[in-house]
């Protein structure tokens, strides 16, 4: 896939977060503006709620303002940004424990090698019944995702939606890598298995698990 001018623009942007660690209040907006859409989808995958990813964004930015002066490696700017949106997230789950819900259908990188198939079929939206049966299936896989364990949703929401590489999430969470990969394979097939007993199975929405 072609690289987009705001994939170029965050790839060259370590002069933009020099500027910014000096107290550069220009560059720290340009900064905001380059990664504000990435942390709020970040954000919004993880409550599907608007409200609550607009107050992690903010509150995710103002810290970037405050603390990006202690940044040691501007490298490790991107693991470091979204490590400080994880840690809101988390915060906020704490705050709505049981009352908030992440939709699946949107969580899935649809060019992913193990994206569900109903995700880019061409019959998804044939017609109204297949789209009422669509929309049941989205319901279910919502509350299947959010049976999961918040550390497994975390990595599965970075790895299939963001698109982060192990190594990265692995920065963000303070975990190794092999347990970024530990947390996405149970998480995988925690899913599978809360499928299954909700009789989600490949005759029911053709596709196999």
């Amino acid at each position: 896939m072609a690289e987009t001018l705001l994939d170029i623009a965050m790839m060259h942007s370590d002069t933009l977060i020099a500027r910014a660690k000096q107290g550069d209040q220009n560059a720290q907006g340009k900064l905001v503006q380059l990664w504000y859409k990435r942390i709020y989808n970040f954000s919004y995958k993880f409550f599907m709620d608007h409200d609550l990813a607009m107050e992690v964004s903010q509150k995710t930015f103002i810290s970037m303002c405050r603390s990006l002066a202690g940044l040691q490696d501007i490298a490790r700017f991107k693991s470091w940004l979204y490590k400080i949106a994880v840690n809101y997230c988390r915060e906020e789950a704490r705050k709505k424990k049981g009352s908030r819900s992440l939709s699946f259908d949107v969580v899935w990188n649809r060019e992913a090698e193990d994206s569900p198939a109903w995700e880019s079929s061409s019959q998804r939206y044939a017609n109204p019944e297949s789209q009422f049966r669509q929309s049941e299936l989205s319901d279910i896989l919502q509350q299947a995702l959010c049976e999961l364990s918040d550390e497994q949703r975390e990595v599965v929401i970075m790895k299939e939606y963001e698109g982060l590489k192990f190594r990265e999430i692995a920065e963000v969470l303070n975990i190794s890598e092999n347990t970024v990969k530990s947390r996405m394979y149970y998480g995988l097939d925690g899913l599978k298995k809360i499928l299954e007993r909700k009789n989600i199975t490949k005759d029911t929405i053709g596709y196999e698990l």
